[in-house]
């Protein structure tokens, strides 16, 4: 049950700032509610209501669009749902790049130029407006509400983009303290500063945790080595995003934090994609995304088979996003949830593609494979691998108190294992392995392309 200061920022100031700032957040998030306990077929239909709507609507005001219809013969009117996008091309971060003017829509409002990170070695410049906005708020802010807590719930978010840091102006921290949430930045994530974030989380006693899970789960490290408890503060839920979640940092947050792990799958460019509810599945957020499913060739794959994820944003009409290839791999499945939701399922988000890596012999596997050799050798205490080549693979390592002179060869050797003998596998002993620009970490980075 929420207090009555949380009730007053849910239902009084944060509409009211959503008002100031023209976004009719409060209504669409109300829609949701409402939508979520259809069943899947109506939702369906009304997604493939708005999908036609919304191609008709950038046909005639967004000059990339136009031009393709054009061009194709793409007719928006016989749009009768979502199998009607594979008569069009993908868009891809080399596409955008070509047209970046030509995807604003003659008419939009509230354009506001962002960036990927570029984690995947190939950032982008592209541009959200108002609508998206409202949309994303409203969708996370619906799935926050699944976990029994709301927005004025004292909330700790544990982060590293340059936009959210960089934004930290007078305005910014007065709206953040009368909401009650506080930022900690990711960036550095020394042992003083973890020791900080342990000390400020358990001061404040939040109802939840936002961030990467790989930032989380090492605060939740550091504190059972030191012997500080987590589990007495009251957090209620954990939400993990914008990473991988790994099964080990699930059940290290879960086990000191006392309290469930809510992953959420999306990103700043393709938007917010789904989310967990309290029954485990990951709910599409179906009003506004289309998921399609891909192989290597293009083609589009039914529930249950593995391959790229691509987006259809329906609010991005200010600068559409339609057919996005994500560069992310995944599962769509065709289960019901027992929460009751109609909301379509993402039922595995494997991983970026870079987070794949290639054998000697080609075969393509997770980057899991290779870092189980390493998590299984208790003297690492952190580690990166990056497949620079087919033919070379370089570790780097933080060696532990356990460390010894073999583990070396033991990491050597189990890498080759998996890659193949003839492989080069180069490990470096480190004290620190930075995170990536944005304050993510990735285990796992291949520059090699599957």
């Amino acid at each position: 049950m929420s207090d009555l200061y949380t009730r007053f920022v849910a239902n009084v100031l944060f509409p009211v700032q959503e008002r100031l700032k023209h976004h009719d957040t409060v209504a669409i998030r109300q829609e949701m509610e409402d939508v979520q306990w259809w069943p899947r077929e109506r939702i369906l239909e009304k997604q493939a209501q708005r999908l036609k709507a919304f191609l008709a609507d950038i046909g005639a005001h967004t000059p990339y669009y136009r031009e393709l219809f054009a061009r194709t013969g793409f007719d928006p009117k016989t749009v009768t749902g979502p199998a009607d996008l594979q008569n069009l091309p993908f868009l891809t971060k080399a596409v955008i790049k070509q047209n970046s003017d030509g995807l604003r829509a003659d008419d939009a409002k509230g354009l506001a130029r962002f960036n990927t990170g570029g984690s995947s070695g190939e950032p982008l410049i592209f541009f959200i407006g108002t609508e998206r906005v409202t949309h994303d708020v409203a969708a996370k802010w619906r799935a926050t509400r699944w976990w029994d807590v709301d927005i004025g719930d004292p909330e700790i978010v544990i982060w590293g983009s340059p936009i959210e840091l960089g934004t930290q102006d007078r305005v910014r921290l007065i709206r953040d303290k009368l909401m009650r949430t506080e930022l900690l930045p990711a960036f550095e994530m020394s042992d003083a500063k973890v020791e900080g974030f342990i000390a400020r989380i358990r001061e404040m006693r939040p109802k939840m945790l936002f961030g990467y899970p790989s930032a989380i789960s090492h605060i939740a490290a550091h504190a059972e080595k030191k012997g500080i408890r987590l589990d007495d503060l009251g957090i209620k839920v954990v939400f993990v995003t914008s990473e991988r979640l790994y099964d080990h940092q699930r059940e290290v947050i879960s086990r000191l934090f006392k309290a469930p792990v809510a992953n959420g799958y999306g990103g700043r460019d393709a938007g917010f994609i789904a989310h967990a509810c309290p029954s485990g599945s990951m709910h599409i957020t179906a009003e506004d995304i289309v998921v399609e499913i891909i192989d290597s060739d293009g083609n589009v794959l039914p529930p249950g088979q593995s391959g790229e994820i691509v987006v259809t944003h329906l609010a991005t009409r200010d600068y559409p996003f339609v057919r996005y290839r994500t560069g992310d791999v995944g599962v769509l499945s065709d289960h019901a949830c027992p929460c009751g939701r109609g909301l379509p399922i993402l039922s595995e988000i494997q991983g970026r593609s870079t987070d794949f890596v290639i054998a000697a012999d080609g075969t393509v596997m997770h980057g899991l494979s290779l870092i189980y050799v390493l998590r299984d050798i208790p003297g690492v205490a952190s580690f990166k691998i990056v497949q620079e080549t087919k033919a070379l693979t370089t570790v780097f390592v933080i060696p532990g108190a356990a460390f010894e002179p073999g583990d070396v060869g033991r990491i050597e050797s189990g890498l080759k294992r998996r890659l193949g003998e003839s492989v080069a596998i180069d490990v470096k002993l480190v004290d620190e392995i930075p995170a990536e620009k944005s304050g993510k970490f990735r285990y796992v980075i291949s520059r090699v392309a599957a």
